[in-house]
């Protein structure tokens, strides 16, 4: 990179971490948007020393991959899982394949400034945890469509308060953020498709490894970032629909929610409603916000912490500490091989380590202060968002009296038939409790439908009501 664009690069990025006069990315820092930064605005080129590459996105995936039907992966998935995950793991060199380094409690010193305060703890915690750190890969890529709505929304979107964003369509609102608030809005209102139907698997690991699988059946239509149906935040006032059945255990069996995700939950928050077969009947949910514990996670996971945040933001000061090179959980592809069953993966006090990888990547990191006179059992909360693909990696949570308490973990990999990335599993660590939990781990479970479509009225509470009848 020549020594003028050294400077204006380092320009754009001290203006994103410091500057906070400007409600939208002007038209000199948004000319840098697919050029020496990414279209979704990471930094194009990898660091000096080499250990983070230059993003590759797209070019790291076989064709072919980037095409697979559902039921090609269907059939991969129960009659060839061998094929399936050699797909995966031929898209990378075989020294790729090979961790680098393991970090442990005996050598974390050497790598602290790189490590979460979450993992630091984990290592010092449990004798058994590791961290198997692997060389990058930049494998974040979305549609071309996403791409270019990025580019228009970098001088146009802006974001009132905490929770009310203005003029954005499609893509990413701010792709040169000036704002803790405006990274987190990145990974809310990221690409994950148009609509699914995912099959989900969690469990509640105790100290001593036992466990039960809860399976859910969820039903999801995004509303924003939508391709089939593109939408803009000034028109529409929902984010997603959302409906989720409880499959098994038999005590749960039956529950339905439904909920309605509001785009700007400053003018009232989510609306949702639950069906109880023990009820027997279709009630309004009085608060699926917040740290409102999500249904049956036993207080392990609250409301605002599915896909590691998605909650409100008004409750709490979003501070933009900056970019930072950090371990964090990617290509996640050993971990969700279909050879891999969850009794391989859910161990005592902490997933199989083993099946995790790590690599080196920037990240945003935001800090998230609770508000005097505001209410939340978590007191502060940092993030560490993936700048490739802003989907929050990891998440560290602390109580009131300013003890880390929680630990999340998203098992980032990229999903080249969407395009997306996600995180699968999902894990939260109770430090208090030494509990864990574990989310949408799918192993032993049919592939997501990405193909399935439903029309707005699906959603419909009368639906729901329907829908909980025909039981």
């Amino acid at each position: 990179m020549k020594p003028m664009h050294r400077a204006a690069l380092a320009a754009v990025v001290a203006v994103t971490v410091n500057a906070s006069a400007w409600a939208t990315a002007t038209p000199d820092e948004a000319a840098h948007l697919g050029q020496d930064l990414t279209p979704v605005g990471a930094i194009r080129q990898g660091n000096a020393d080499g250990s983070i590459p230059d993003w590759t996105g797209e070019k790291n995936f076989p064709e072919e991959t980037k095409h697979y039907t559902r039921a090609q992966l269907e059939d991969l998935r129960k009659n060839k899982p061998d094929e399936l995950e050699a797909k995966f793991k031929g898209t990378m060199a075989p020294d790729y394949l090979k961790p680098v380094v393991t970090i442990t409690a005996a050598n974390m010193a050497q790598y602290a400034d790189q490590l979460t305060e979450g993992h630091k703890a984990l290592l010092k915690k449990y004798p058994t945890y590791k961290m198997n750190v692997y060389k990058s890969v930049r494998t974040a890529f979305y549609p071309d469509a996403i791409y270019k709505a990025t580019i228009d929304n970098a001088t146009r979107a802006s974001l009132e308060g905490t929770d009310t964003i203005r003029n954005a369509r499609l893509g990413f609102p701010f792709p040169i953020p000036k704002s803790g608030a405006e990274v987190v809005w990145n990974h809310k209102l990221k690409y994950k498709g148009s609509a699914a139907r995912r099959f989900n698997n969690q469990a509640i690991v105790k100290p001593d490894g036992s466990y039960i699988i809860t399976k859910i059946v969820e039903d999801v239509k995004f509303k924003y970032a939508n391709l089939e149906e593109p939408g803009d935040t000034n028109t529409q006032k929902l984010l997603a629909y959302y409906l989720s059945t409880v499959v098994s255990p038999p005590r749960v069996a039956g529950q339905i929610t439904l909920v309605h995700e509001t785009l700007d939950q400053s003018t009232g928050g989510r609306l949702a409603w639950i069906y109880s077969p023990g009820l027997g009947r279709v009630n309004r949910a009085p608060d699926v916000g917040y740290d409102n514990p999500a249904v049956g996670t036993d207080n392990e996971q609250y409301n605002d912490q599915i896909d590691v945040f998605n909650g409100a933001l008004d409750r709490y000061t979003w501070k933009l500490v900056g970019r930072k090179e950090m371990y964090i959980p990617y290509n996640s592809y050993q971990i969700n091989s279909p050879k891999v069953k969850y009794a391989d993966i859910l161990r005592p006090h902490h997933i199989n380590q083993d099946l995790a990888r790590y690599e080196l990547h920037r990240v945003w990191v935001v800090d998230a202060t609770l508000k005097p006179g505001m209410r939340h059992n978590f007191a502060r909360r940092t993030f560490y968002i993936d700048e490739d693909s802003w989907a929050i990696a990891a998440e560290d949570c602390y109580d009131g009296r300013g003890q880390l308490w929680k630990v999340q973990e998203a098992h980032l990999l990229t999903v080249p038939f969407i395009p997306t990335t996600t995180g699968i599993p999902e894990l939260i660590y109770d430090l208090q409790s030494t509990r864990y939990f574990a989310t949408t781990l799918a192993n032993e479970d049919a592939i997501t439908d990405f193909e399935i479509r439903f029309p707005d009225s699906y959603f419909d509470p009368a639906n729901l009501k329907r829908k909980a009848r025909s039981r």
